[in-house]
C-alpha cells in the first residue's frame, strides 16, 4: 500500500469528490471489499479494493467505507488490531490514512450505520461486503442487479467523471503502459530458450513484479491463440507455432495496462503466418489512425471487420464484395469479438456496470453475430482511453459447425483455408488515448510490424 502524503494526490481526489457533488445532490457511500479465503479464513486471495471506491480515495483500503456528500468525503474504518503487527508489521492507523487521503472525517466502521439515511451506493462483488451493503440500506444490493433508482443515479454520475481520464489518472496509466510495453518485450526475448508457456509468462510477469506492480487480468499467454481467453500454461512450444500474449500491468493504485502481440516461437513467420498478420495490422492500423474526438466507436469496429473481409477475399480464404461479407456476418467466423473496450481502473473500465457504462444512453447492445461482442458503443470524447484489438482466430466449434459450414458454403473457401493451418489465432492490441484532435497510442513503444516483432524475439 503507498504511504505517502501527496499533495497531487489529495488535490485530485478533492476535485473528483467536488466534480461528483456537482452531479448528484445525495450521499454515496462506497465500500472498499474484503479478501475472499482461498480454502480457509486465513489463506485469503490477493485484495483488490473495488475500483468505484479506489478512484476516490486512491489507496487499496480493505474492510472500509466511504461517504462522499457536498464535496466532503468521510472515511469509516477501523485501526489495526494490537497483534496485526506480529503478522502485518506496523500499519498506519485510521487518522494517518485519513490524512493521506484528504478526508474530511474519519471515524469506526460501526459508526457507519448511522450514516446511511438516503445513501445512494454501488455493489461491490464480493458476499461479504454486498451483504453488508444490503443490511446498511435496508435494500437488496446485488453485484448482478442493475442499479435503481438513487443508485442508478450515481453509477450514471460515476461513469461520466470516469468516462474522461484527469491528469492524476492518465499519470498512472502510463505507468502501467510503459510497464505493460517492457514485460512484451522481455517475453519475445525468452521465447527462443523457451520450451512451455509457462516459461514465456514467467518472464513477462517477472517485469511486471519487479516494477511493484501485478497483472491487470490473468495473463493469455498460449500457442492456442484461437481459445480467446486461455489460462493454460503447459502447452509446449514448436518451431511453427504462434505465440499470443494478452498480458497487462496493474499499478499500486489500480490502473490497467492491456496490451497483446502475437509472434512467432521460432522467430520467423511462416508465409502464411505473415499473410493473416498483415490483414490483422491492417485492420489495427486503420483504426487507430480514425480514434479522435466525435468518431464512433462502433465505426471503427465496423471499420476493421471491412478491412478484415477485404484481406481475407484478397487471399481467397472468402468470396464476395467485404461489405457484403460484414452483412451476413462471414467476416465474424474469424473475428468474432468487438475491436476494443474502455480501459482504466478496470481492464474492461466500468464493466461491473454492464452496458450502463459501455453503451451511450439509449443504445443497446445487438443480437448480431458481428456486434454482439462489441463492449463499447459510445462516440468517442477526448479522455477517453480504448484499445483496438482486431484478431483472426480459427475457433473449430465455429468453423466445423454443420449450420456454419452450410450457411457460408459459397462465400468460404474452405479448402484453400486448410493451407492456413499454422494460423491458430493472431491478435494485435495496443492502448490508445482520445486527444482534443486526434490520439495518443501509449503503448506505441512496442512495435507491430512483422519484421520488427521477428527482430525483437531474435535478439
Amino acid at each position: 500500500m503507498i504511504l505517502k502524503t501527496s499533495s497531487s494526490l489529495i488535490e485530485t481526489l478533492r476535485d473528483r469528490r467536488q466534480r461528483l457533488a456537482n452531479l448528484i445532490d445525495f450521499p454515496a457511500i462506497l465500500w472498499s471489499g474484503t479478501t475472499s479465503p482461498r480454502n480457509f479464513p486465513a489463506n485469503v486471495f490477493p485484495f483488490r479494493a473495488n475500483s468505484h471506491f479506489l478512484y476516490f480515495t486512491g489507496l487499496p483500503l480493505r474492510n472500509a467505507a466511504i461517504r462522499l456528500s457536498a464535496g466532503k468525503l468521510e472515511l469509516f474504518m477501523d485501526d489495526p488490531q494490537p497483534d496485526s503487527a506480529l503478522w502485518h508489521g506496523e500499519m498506519p492507523d485510521r487518522e494517518e490514512i485519513a490524512q493521506i487521503i484528504g478526508a474530511d472525517v474519519a471515524k469506526p466502521m460501526a459508526e457507519l450505520e448511522l450514516w446511511t439515511e438516503e445513501a445512494a451506493t454501488i455493489a461491490v462483488q464480493d458476499a461479504a461486503t454486498w451483504t453488508q451493503q444490503s443490511q446498511l440500506l435496508n435494500r437488496w444490493v446485488l453485484p448482478l442487479k442493475s442499479p435503481q433508482d438513487i443508485d442508478l443515479e450515481l453509477a450514471k454520475a460515476i461513469i461520466s467523471l470516469r468516462l474522461i481520464h484527469d491528469d492524476g489518472a492518465l499519470a498512472e496509466l502510463r505507468k502501467a503502459a510503459a510497464v505493460t510495453v517492457e514485460a512484451h518485450k522481455a517475453g519475445m526475448a525468452a521465447t527462443t530458450h523457451a520450451q512451455i508457456e509457462a516459461q514465456v509468462r514467467a518472464a513477462m510477469e517477472q517485469v511486471i513484479i519487479a516494477n511493484n506492480m501485478t497483472t491487470s487480468y490473468n495473463s493469455i499467454v498460449t500457442v492456442h491463440g484461437e481459445v480467446l481467453h486461455n489460462e493454460q500454461y503447459h502447452h509446449s512450444l514448436q518451431p511453427g507455432d504462434l505465440i499470443l500474449a494478452d498480458v497487462g500491468a496493474e499499478t499500486e493504485t489500480g490502473w490497467a495496462g492491456d496490451v497483446t502481440r502475437t509472434w512467432p516461437v521460432g522467430g520467423k513467420f511462416s508465409s502464411t503466418q505473415r499473410d493473416i498478420y498483415d490483414i490483422v495490422l491492417a485492420a489495427h492500423d486503420a483504426c487507430i489512425a480514425k480514434v479522435s474526438p466525435g468518431v464512433e466507436y462502433q465505426d471503427l469496429h465496423l471499420l476493421a471487420c471491412t478491412v478484415i473481409a477485404e484481406g481475407l477475399v484478397n487471399l481467397g480464404i472468402l468470396q464476395g464484395n467485404p461489405q457484403d461479407l460484414v452483412e451476413i456476418n462471414a467476416h465474424a467466423l474469424f473475428f468474432p469479438h468487438g475491436i476494443g473496450h474502455l480501459l482504466g481502473l478496470d481492464v474492461h473500465d466500468m464493466e461491473d456496470l454492464g452496458d450502463l457504462a459501455g453503451y451511450e444512453e439509449g443504445r443497446t447492445r445487438s443480437n448480431h453475430f458481428g456486434l454482439s461482442y462489441l463492449r463499447l458503443n459510445r462516440p468517442l470524447r477526448p479522455g477517453m482511453l480504448v484499445t483496438i484489438e482486431p484478431g483472426f482466430y480459427q475457433v473449430p466449434a465455429i468453423l466445423n459447425h454443420a449450420n456454419v459450414r452450410s450457411q457460408y458454403q459459397d462465400v468460404v473457401n474452405w479448402e484453400h483455408l486448410s493451407q492456413f493451418a499454422d494460423v491458430r489465432g493472431i491478435r494485435i492490441e495496443d492502448d490508445v488515448l482520445v486527444t482534443q484532435e486526434s490520439r495518443d497510442v501509449l503503448t506505441a513503444a512496442l512495435p507491430t510490424q512483422a519484421s520488427q516483432i521477428e527482430d525483437l524475439v531474435c535478439r
